[in-house]
């Protein structure tokens, strides 16, 4: 039997579709995804970036790079962020299937920043060149206007990843740079950070991923002994970087500090932790892991965000106490802490603050509340950069009606705290406190004038799946190099880690299993350049790449 006639007309179609530019561009973006971990395969992301970049070269319209742009940036926030679609799983407000449409949403608006990089890169670059050329923007072959695209897209991505970082709150999850992260026990690329930042080490992700196309232009017209020649920079380029990736650093300061540590991860799993009849449970879990190992030894014990569910500041409507907190009597389950950690340790943990304004509870704070070994409050931090939809929600009085509730249990919003703070322990150190997301947000995590030891960054990672929890546990990485500080991270499930200033991970305990480290807090290096001067660095950095890029195109006109 002779298939349908339309059949033809319609597989020709598809197989257009699946050719196009935007189709091509939507894969890039996924192909770029995959250089985050768990995956970390960072020759993908490499790949995924270099698609982009002959995508839009081979574009002659603004309008078209910013669609290219923007369906990169869909396929590539869409794999990236998948996590999020776990966290819908644990609350019962909304439909579980909600999680994988928030995430698609989500990808939606976030792929407007690699959009506008590439619609700025192109129309810096094509307006500038029409003074000499006008073919030369879609033309593939040339390799003068493609290394100006290069560094002018390197410059456009610096600029609409910081963008992203901070407008509307801020979403700075997985720059581009952190695929250039190496293992555990080298720092890849990412050893760049310290002066350029993680902004700065995204845009050189993208100069690394243009070389193949550039060096391929280089070798068009010549000789084929000369064009294997160029062919191989790249390759070269990437042998030299994949040895970065995975050989130990042997070069990293390794010396011991003279803060002793005990860092728990319990292994409170998601569905248990904001059931009060498993509160009592869980203490146990933490008191346990937490036991002096020799009395009277000094040390500092760090318990994750969300581990502690009693409420234990005075002054609370009794019936809070009555429900959560043990006892009934904040004074009884602060002293029990004290008996726990013993008289000679201070403790950081999670805890959610109430906000109480007339004898009513109007909102909450995420903390991290600072005990000393007679179970007495000695300091406190509350979280600055909440997650929106999860610890609050944004128009509640328009969202909560059509049955959209936040993640996080309970009817009070958070509300946030007033930035890094420094907490001075005396003989223990001075602590920077970062609690879950905070310490995603590069160039925000530390307060510059008080400079603290190390930075605790405690989270509750259970939520997140299989792929949040080593995202986040790499983006602390970079913000232990950036800044040229220590890192310790509890988590109620893992992954917890003790990172040092280069930001190697010195011990770890692996996800969904309970336990507990024992150390030296890892010493500081002196403040980092990138420390002392923030996100003006990329940002400087990205205009040098900008002004080479004008310059090249009008070096050329001028030649002409």
């Amino acid at each position: 039997m002779a298939p349908p006639r339309h059949s033809a007309p319609l597989a020709r179609r598809l197989g257009a579709a699946l050719r196009s530019p935007r189709t091509l561009a939507l894969a890039a973006g996924a192909l770029a995804a995959c250089g985050f971990q768990p995956l970390a395969l960072w020759p993908l992301t490499l790949a995924g970036i270099a698609l982009l970049l002959e995508l839009l070269a081979r574009t002659s319209r603004t309008r078209s790079a910013f669609a290219l742009g923007w369906f990169f940036g869909v396929g590539h926030f869409t794999l990236g962020n998948n996590w999020i679609a776990t966290a819908f799983t644990y609350q019962a407000n909304m439909p579980a299937w909600l999680g994988a449409i928030a995430v698609f949403l989500l990808a939606l608006y976030l792929a407007i920043y690699p959009a506008l990089a590439c619609a700025l890169a192109h129309t810096a670059i094509t307006r500038a060149q029409a003074q000499w050329t006008p073919q030369t923007a879609s033309d593939p072959r040339r390799a003068a206007p493609f290394a100006a695209l290069l560094l002018a897209f390197a410059a456009s991505w610096i600029v609409t990843e910081w963008l992203r970082g901070w407008l509307f709150t801020g979403f700075a999850w997985n720059p581009l740079g952190v695929a250039l992260l190496g293992s555990f026990q080298s720092q890849g690329l990412a050893a760049l950070s310290p002066w350029i930042g993680t902004y700065g080490l995204s845009g050189a992700l993208v100069l690394v991923a243009g070389l193949t196309g550039l060096f391929l232009r280089l070798g068009q017209g010549a000789d084929h002994v000369l064009r294997a020649a160029f062919a191989l920079v790249p390759l070269a380029a990437l042998a030299a970087l994949a040895a970065l990736m995975i050989l130990p650093d042997r070069g990293s300061d390794r010396r011991q500090g003279s803060i002793r540590y005990t860092l728990i991860q319990p292994d409170i799993r998601q569905e248990y932790i904001d059931d009060p009849r498993q509160f009592e449970t869980s203490f146990v879990k933490l008191a346990e892991l937490s036991l002096p190992e020799v009395p009277g030894r000094k040390r500092v014990v760090f318990w994750p965000e969300s581990g502690l569910g009693d409420y234990l500041r005075d002054g609370y409507p009794s019936y809070f106490y009555r429900m959560y907190t043990y006892g009934g009597d904040p004074e009884i389950a602060r002293q029990r802490i004290g008996r726990v950690i013993g008289p000679y340790s201070l403790l950081l943990t999670g805890a959610v603050d109430l906000v109480i304004h007339d004898g009513d509870d109007v909102a909450a704070r995420n903390s991290v509340t600072v005990f000393d070994g007679l179970g007495d409050i000695l300091a406190s931090y509350s979280k600055a950069h909440l997650v929106p939809y999860g610890e609050y929600l944004p128009m509640r009085s328009l969202l909560e009606p059509i049955g959209l509730s936040r993640l996080v249990p309970g009817t009070l919003d958070f509300w946030p705290g007033p930035g890094p703070r420094t907490i001075d322990l005396g003989a223990y150190g001075k602590a920077g406190v970062q609690i879950c997301y905070e310490i995603v947000f590069s160039g925000e995590v530390v307060d510059p004038r008080n400079r603290p030891d190390y930075i605790f960054n405690p989270s509750n990672d259970g939520w997140f799946g299989a792929w949040g929890p080593p995202q986040h546990l790499a983006q602390a990485r970079l913000r232990a190099l950036e800044e040229g500080l220590p890192v310790l991270r509890s988590t109620t499930t893992g992954i917890s880690a003790v990172i040092d200033a280069d930001g190697l991970v010195r011990a770890f305990v692996p996800r969904h299993q309970p336990g507990r480290l024992d150390g030296y807090i890892p010493p500081p290096h002196r403040a980092t350049f990138f420390a002392r001067h923030g996100n003006t660095v990329p940002l400087a950095l990205a205009a040098v790449l900008l002004l080479l890029a004008l310059s090249m195109v009008a070096l050329r006109g001028l030649r002409r």
